[in-house]
């Protein structure tokens, strides 16, 4: 049996429903869960690493608060909360950039907490995977979210940004040629880049998903919900695509689409 979890990033209080629906009816009406990575309070100024607005503040509507937290859209709360296949996760806390690359502990402990606060507030079961920003985390990050979760997703795990205790579990890793790791309590996975990207070429982009999940036992299929929607327009083709991933996916009995939280059940092999 292979596994497959999508991860969706970005969801916030300014995402529009009919975006979501959009794109993952057809994975809910088959059962395929949908990992949302949740942002609790997003900035409104929020900028990518290169100093642009965020993509995903298309839809702000010329809201003029600084931060908005999820709970103040009732309305997508409930939309959420009546498709139970959509699964939550704590994607930061405001999604500034590089917001857990920051090495002051007292600092990412408050944002930690106040984003599983605000979600708590917001109806949602404590999540039990976090995605930092842009895959960016600092040793005091790692320290304290490990303490938080159980689970931590990311592209990759630099060496030097690990805590030196994690540093034997992480060359046994590399050693093995393993795509994701267990230290202490928490598991680390790896994704293989997001292959599900506006940025990828649309006429390998589905072969290069079936690629990746045969040669691997579990996949982290990484995408952005507002990704499909440049200028907020449908984006037909890559909505295909993406709606075909969906087609694979259940058409195939050897692979199992599951939750960040059914690995902490202890039944999934990581590799």
């Amino acid at each position: 049996m292979r596994y497959v979890i999508l991860r969706d990033d970005d969801t916030n209080a300014l995402t529009p429903i009919e975006c979501l629906d959009t794109l993952y009816r057809p994975f809910l009406e088959r059962c395929l869960p949908v990992n949302l990575a949740v942002i609790p309070e997003v900035a409104t100024d929020a900028l990518t690493p290169e100093g642009r607005p965020e993509g995903f503040l298309f839809a702000k509507n010329g809201t003029r608060a600084a931060r908005v937290p999820i709970n103040d859209r009732p309305e997508l709360l409930r939309y959420l909360q009546q498709n139970p296949g959509f699964r939550v996760v704590q994607h930061g806390c405001h999604h500034d950039c590089f917001e857990f690359a920051r090495n002051s502990a007292s600092e990412i402990s408050g944002r930690v907490e106040r984003g599983l606060r605000l979600l708590a507030e917001a109806g949602f079961p404590r999540p039990e995977a976090f995605v930092a920003p842009h895959d960016k985390f600092s040793r005091a990050s790692y320290r304290e979210v490990a303490r938080q979760f159980r689970v931590i997703s990311s592209g990759w795990f630099e060496l030097r940004r690990l805590p030196l205790s994690w540093w034997p579990h992480y060359f046994i890793k590399k050693a093995r040629h393993a795509n994701h790791w267990r230290t202490g309590g928490t598991i680390l996975l790896s994704h293989p880049g997001c292959l599900l990207s506006a940025q990828r070429d649309f006429n390998r982009m589905h072969d290069e998903i079936v690629h990746t999940i045969e040669n691997r036992r579990l996949t982290v299929l990484v995408t952005h919900w507002w990704e499909y929607f440049p200028g907020g327009k449908a984006h037909e083709r890559f909505i295909s695509l993406l709606h075909q991933t969906a087609d694979y996916l259940v058409s195939r009995p050897d692979i199992k689409v599951i939750s960040f939280a059914d690995l902490t059940k202890g039944k999934v092999d990581l590799n």
